[in-house]
């Protein structure tokens, strides 16, 4: 039996930074798609691109074969390298401060745990439709 590939299309957007928050992902297994988002009241735009990817790999039922396609570099660097890092060193940064939200990237990690995930980089607002898509539901959750 194969593994469920899901391609996931996040975005976080701020109202002022820090501010009120929003979060937007799209997931889409074969022809079937699901839209999630969310909000807080205070919070940054980092903090809302990481919530975003959670959410996503915490809405997957069953384990699967998950890409990530995300335009927050910070997000992406963050799971792909820094992390393992950060952990490594007690989740401190290299000159030894507290990791800003580690407890969304301890999150993150432990929502990474169930599937096989690789990121994809997309440049923002570049015309990229599932990106556009990400970035309107992000901007729409600010204000619910």
């Amino acid at each position: 039996m194969s593994e469920t590939r899901i391609e996931v299309f996040t975005d976080g957007a701020c109202s002022g930074n820090p501010g009120p928050g929003g979060w937007g992902a799209i997931l889409r297994s074969g022809a079937h798609e699901k839209e999630i988002s969310g909000g807080e009241a205070h919070t940054t735009n980092n903090r809302m691109e990481i919530t975003a990817a959670i959410r996503a790999l915490q809405s997957i039922k069953k384990p699967s074969s998950v890409v990530i396609h995300t335009d927050s570099r910070y997000l992406m660097d963050g799971a792909t390298q820094w992390m393992k890092r950060w952990k490594a060193n007690g989740w401190k940064t290299s000159d030894k401060k507290p990791v800003k939200n580690d407890e969304l990237w301890r999150q993150l990690e432990a929502a990474m745990e169930r599937h096989n995930v690789s990121w994809r980089w997309v440049r923002g607002h570049s015309d990229h439709a599932e990106n556009n898509r990400a970035d309107a539901l992000a901007r729409a959750a600010i204000n619910r």
